[in-house]
């Protein structure tokens, strides 16, 4: 269970204008990896947009499993994970609450052919690596059922996301699942390889979240509405024609690529504006729908034996603070 963490308040004897100071003995510890909606976050504290807005945030960079397992330590407030992950992440006991949809995935995550694969009918009786109970996993499946076939027609390979690359070119598979910037990797490494299926065939079956401790967020809330709105500044400083290159730069430099290559992985990914977010926090059974997608999800975690039984979906998620704005 994640540990909850003792903030005291620390009264200085010094007033400035005629209101003493109060400082907080931590700021809010945010987990973030390499994902373009999360490494959008650096355009914020490149910003001191933080600062700004009076609220002390302290961004760590992970890898993405690894921000996971440090979130479910206690070692953070918050960390940015899809919609499925958390629900996983919250049946070990880590529980969390989604509190802010950063992005849907719009292309980025792919299954890709090596040469001479060309598309997932051509799968059938082949191997393929993917990270198994992923979310790469959920989008096989789906590109599975959506052209007839089930599970049962290739054979899936346990292979960690940022190895699908090597694995698809050392010719061990015969396609791989990933998301970026693995995907794009394995696509330049292995020529003739192709992408067959990727989540714009599916809008919506992976959303990107920033998911709370409930403690965290019970206890901070009015700073956690800070968080959000500067969250929607950075949105909008990345959709702004004029600010669009400088967004671009900073985030591709956190990544160490060139911000023409990182142009085309902002485009797989659909960042969300305030009105788009609150579209789909609206309850409903499919994918345009936080709740339908995470009990999509959920069954997809359950029929996986990722764990024994159904979540509270609805626990996982708060559309309050994005609503509010």
């Amino acid at each position: 269970m994640i540990s909850r963490r003792k903030v005291l308040g620390v009264f200085v004897g010094l007033v400035l204008s005629g209101q003493a100071l109060s400082v907080s003995a931590e700021p809010l510890k945010i987990g973030y990896s390499d994902w373009p909606g999360w490494v959008a976050w650096e355009v914020a504290v490149e910003k001191k947009w933080f600062a700004d807005a009076g609220v002390d945030v302290k961004f760590e960079w992970f890898d993405y499993v690894a921000s996971m397992d440090a979130f479910a330590a206690g070692q953070l407030d918050a960390v940015g994970m899809t919609n499925g992950d958390a629900l996983v992440t919250g049946s070990t006991g880590a529980q969390s609450v989604m509190v802010i949809m950063n992005d849907y995935s719009n292309g980025n995550d792919m299954v890709i052919g090596a040469p001479g694969i060309d598309s997932i009918k051509a799968l059938k009786g082949k191997k393929v690596g993917v990270e198994i109970g992923f979310v790469s996993h959920l989008l096989l499946l789906n590109a599975l059922e959506k052209n007839g076939m089930t599970e049962s027609d290739v054979t899936l390979v346990n292979v960690p996301t940022n190895e699908t690359p090597q694995v698809l070119a050392s010719g061990q598979v015969d396609a791989i699942v990933a998301w970026q910037p693995s995907s794009g990797s394995a696509l330049e490494l292995v020529p003739g390889s192709s992408k067959i299926y990727t989540s714009a065939d599916e809008p919506g079956l992976i959303y990107d979240m920033l998911a709370v401790s409930p403690s965290s967020y019970a206890s901070k809330r009015a700073e956690w509405e800070k968080v959000a709105k500067v969250w929607y500044k950075v949105v909008d400083y990345i959709k702004d024609p004029k600010t669009t290159d400088d967004a671009v730069a900073i985030m591709a430099s956190r990544v160490g690529l060139s911000p023409k290559v990182y142009k085309s992985f902002i485009e797989g990914t659909k960042i969300l504006t305030l009105e788009e977010a609150k579209s789909f926090y609206k309850k409903g059974p499919g994918f345009d729908s936080i709740y339908g997608s995470s009990k999509l999800s959920d069954d997809f975690n359950v029929a996986n034996k990722v764990y024994d039984k159904p979540l509270d979906i609805e626990s996982y998620i708060d559309p309050s603070l994005t609503l509010g704005l």
